[in-house]
């Protein structure tokens, strides 16, 4: 048996939820989350910068919480829910207040690290709607700007944290 026959034979079938969308796929279990998000389903806004859970920019939502997806295999996402930085954006295109705020604050240049730190900030205003710059800072801990963006990246945060406020005091 030659190596391609060897994978096919240890192919496993998953389905997990990726920004809303029922996804089944029959894959290789050595694949990462990173690769079968960009690879099987084309959601080439997670980057995957070192491979190796240090940078950031493979930052995903599974069940709300950030995870690098470069270190996490995909069946392990299997029956579980994933977000990535396409599923910011609503059906319509409207670009989510954090999308918005990174834009009005200047909170990318190369933007590598963009679609990382959007998810982190995403995950953390989940759970805590009112974060401090302390906090904005320890979420972004594991996420790095090659750029030195990071006073925007706070910024942008801090602005669409009180923007969702004032919205969700309006609803």
């Amino acid at each position: 048996m030659n190596g391609d026959e060897a994978s096919l034979k240890l192919r496993r079938q998953i389905t997990l939820t990726v920004n809303g969308k029922r996804v089944k796929a029959e894959i290789d279990p050595r694949m990462t989350l990173a690769e079968f998000l960009r690879e099987e389903l084309d959601l080439t806004g997670t980057k995957v910068g070192c491979n190796r859970g240090e940078c950031g920019s493979c930052t995903v939502l599974l069940d709300g919480r950030s995870v690098y997806s470069c270190t996490l295999l995909a069946v392990d996402a299997a029956d579980r829910e994933v977000q990535t930085v396409e599923g910011l954006t609503d059906e319509q295109g409207k670009l989510h207040p954090l999308q918005e705020a990174f834009i009005e604050e200047d909170a990318l240049q190369c933007g590598y690290c963009t679609p990382g730190m959007l998810m982190a900030m995403k995950a953390l205003i989940d759970r805590n709607p009112r974060p401090s710059e302390g906090d904005i800072k320890q979420a972004i801990d594991g996420n790095l700007c090659r750029c030195g963006c990071y006073p925007n990246i706070v910024s942008a945060t801090l602005s669409a944290s009180e923007r969702m406020a004032r919205k969700d005091r309006v609803d």
